[in-house]
């Protein structure tokens, strides 16, 4: 009841200030034919795979999709509850939790970079309703071309066509935010810590070429990226998912011998390392025998989440003689989060 009544606020806003949430994407249905469009319109995006087109849409069409679509449609069949997509509903409670706490002051609105709800038809209707001032958050903490530099690089392209464009506010990241900190920090107040024999953060992980290209001069590498964040690689993903992961070990208490940050979701050897895969067949062949995962890249469960490190990460280690793997709930419906959100708009 409570969610509709939200939902009704949200149509009788009368502010011309508007925020838009974007997040990732899902497909519409776990059935394969939908999978399959999902897939097809994600990696053809230049900003995911960086290849010259003719090479991009070989790769994808003729092969990415074809061969990865059957396994992704029987993960999201195992994905999917009785509300749908996980990423979805979460997003939802998001945009309704975003629009009580703004009561007036805003009207919340929610896209899907790919799929639905449709960037395209959301923006469309920011226009109708006369939003003159607009605040554009991609759900993604740590800047990426492939995420948020996705999602602002596609509203851009949509808005160029408007007679109108509102003053726009277009928030690339919030990697540090104390309230997105400590809304992690929270989902591990039922954890003992200390039980764990070892703490992984592991985020999504990304071609090294492209990381590269952030850099004027040099390449990632040539930057210390794994150690501290500065004005030169302040827009690394690199550099924000450890910094990130810093700030958790300190609200935490978790010694630097204690955690590995790592990159899961790899397609070649030359993405970010270390690779989560191996980092805990490593873990697990040392000894290791209950670790603990943060996810602290996804705000809202999903199958890099739920699937990939709750089941598969799990299989994984116990097959290398571990035992038991955790994962830190996701942000989802966290209030801490809902603040970190309402305090970008301000």
């Amino acid at each position: 009841m409570r969610s509709k009544q939200l939902i009704k606020q949200h149509h009788t806003l009368k502010s011309n200030t508007g925020v838009l949430l974007v997040n990732l994407g899902s497909p519409d249905k776990p059935r394969f034919n939908a999978v399959y469009k999902y897939l097809t319109e994600f990696l053809n995006d230049p900003r995911v795979i960086d290849l010259p087109w003719h090479l991009r849409k070989f790769l994808v069409n003729g092969i990415i999709v074809p061969f990865r679509c059957a396994a992704s449609t029987k993960a999201y069949q195992k994905l999917w509850t009785d509300k749908g997509s996980p990423l979805i509903h979460w997003s939802r409670i998001q945009q309704q939790k975003l629009q009580y706490t703004l009561d007036d002051r805003a009207q919340v609105y929610l896209a899907m970079r790919y799929q639905n709800p449709s960037l395209t038809n959301t923006l469309e209707q920011i226009r109708k309703d006369g939003i003159t001032h607009l605040h554009i958050i991609p759900l993604f903490p740590q800047y990426a071309s492939a995420t948020s530099g996705s999602v602002i690089d596609e509203c851009m392209r949509i808005m160029r066509k408007w007679w109108v464009v509102p003053e726009l506010h277009v928030v690339s990241d919030y990697y540090d935010h104390p309230d997105y900190i400590r809304a992690i920090v929270n989902r591990t107040s039922n954890l003992d810590l200390n039980s764990y024999d070892h703490i992984l953060f592991s985020y999504h992980g990304l071609p090294m070429r492209q990381l590269d290209k952030v850099y004027k001069q040099g390449v990632c590498d040539d930057h210390d990226c794994t150690t501290e964040i500065n004005e030169t690689n302040s827009k690394c993903y690199m550099a924000q998912c450890y910094a990130t992961s810093r700030a958790l070990a300190r609200e935490l208490h978790i010694n630097p011998s204690k955690y590995t940050v790592c990159f899961q979701s790899r397609l070649d050897k030359k993405w970010t390392e270390p690779f989560a895969d191996k980092t805990i067949i490593r873990l697990a062949q040392q000894g290791a025998r209950n670790i603990l995962v943060f996810s602290p890249a996804f705000v809202a469960d999903c199958l890099e989440t739920t699937i990939e490190i709750g089941e598969e990460y799990l299989e994984l280690f116990r097959e290398h003689g571990g035992e038991s793997l955790d994962l830190v709930p996701g942000i989802n419906d966290e209030q801490a989060f809902i603040a970190c959100l309402a305090d970008l708009t301000a």
